[in-house]
């Protein structure tokens, strides 16, 4: 019959060499196996012996009992401190550690055009006016020159809600709100906002589109001021080299009125498939304030003169980076629009 000392010392041994719970598993199921265990084994077995040794015998092996489990769940103890220090090290977080990158938006590439050409308007002094985009017809129309049977009045096919009440279709009449609550000039400011017209969609149109149209109004300002206020806005979106050439036209509320091109920049002004091989690209409208719409707004033309201009911002961004086809700027395509 074993020695429960000598099982003792053996169990011990095996439960410290022991690395896994699954060790200690086995060593309990070896000793201390209810059927099986050599421990157990020994006990079942005390009835087989003379009176006088079976309590000697019973009381060693009961403390071979408790001193293998208590061995157990100290090596337990062990293992798991190890396992959870190992984690410590192999798992820790690192709350200064940054996380994983979200994925971010960035600024559409119409809204950048309108603030690089506010920004560059601001640094002349000129200020941002905003206005209604539900306007009535007068400040939309009559005011600007475009009285009722006018022929030009056919060019404007606009959204009504009613009669006298339609979608703005140019930010102007902002011009004729801001005349009539500054009052006296110098006035030098600039109407950026969503313009509406019943065009049908196609590569260089929307009946929705983003304008920007400038006034100023000072004393004996002329035309060559309009034109160096043009080329100094170009030049600052474009780059230095390229150049504005104005063409004589016709606009109800400039007079004398103009369109204004700039340069290609593919081509230097020589002429390529870009620009129709002209050399020059059209970007907007120009000229001189008619003295009817100073009136109307309040302005005294015989002490007061001034230039005003018009442009889409689709436009100015299509030339600034090569995009043919406007409807790309709306479709929300994140392809195209990540580009810019």
């Amino acid at each position: 019959m074993s020695d429960p000392s000598a099982l003792t010392s053996e169990a011990l041994a095996a439960i410290g060499k022991a690395q896994t719970p699954a060790d200690l598993e086995r060593i309990e199921t070896e000793y201390l196996g209810r059927k099986s265990g050599r421990v157990s084994r020994l006990l079942s077995n005390i009835g087989q012996l003379p009176p006088q040794e079976k309590a000697a015998l019973g009381k060693a092996a009961n403390e071979a009992k408790r001193n293998i489990e208590a061995a157990l769940a100290a090596r337990r103890g062990e293992l798991d401190a190890a396992r959870m220090a190992d984690l410590a090290e192999t798992e820790a977080i690192d709350i200064t550690f940054p996380g994983p990158p979200l994925g971010r938006g960035h600024i559409h590439v119409l809204t950048q055009v309108r603030r690089q050409i506010e920004t560059v308007l601001e640094s002349l002094g000129y200020q941002v006016e905003l206005g209604p985009e539900v306007e009535t017809e007068w400040y939309n129309f009559e005011a600007l020159n475009i009285t009722a049977g006018h022929p030009a009045r056919e060019n404007w096919d606009s959204f009504y809600f009613s009669p006298e009440l339609l979608l703005r279709a140019h930010t102007s009449p902002v011009q004729i709100r801001a005349m009539q609550r500054i009052k006296e000039p110098p006035i030098y400011i600039i109407t950026p906002g969503r313009c509406y017209r019943r065009d049908a969609p196609e590569a260089t149109r929307l009946p929705y589109f983003s304008q920007v149209e400038g006034l100023a109004l000072d004393k004996g300002l002329t035309v060559g001021d309009m034109k160096g206020t043009l080329l100094y806005m170009i030049q600052s979106l474009y780059g230095r080299d390229r150049k504005v050439r104005v063409r004589p036209s016709y606009f109800p509320f400039t007079e004398p009125s103009f369109e204004f091109d700039v340069s290609c920049g593919i081509c230097g002004g020589v002429g390529c498939k870009s620009c129709r091989h002209k050399g020059w690209l059209e970007v907007g409208g120009c000229g001189m304030v008619h003295p009817q719409v100073l009136r109307n707004g309040g302005i005294d033309p015989t002490q007061w003169n001034g230039y005003a201009w018009g442009f889409g911002i689709e436009r100015m961004a299509m030339l600034k980076h090569d995009v043919d086809d406007i409807r790309l700027f709306y479709e929300s395509d994140l392809r195209f629009l990540e580009q810019f």
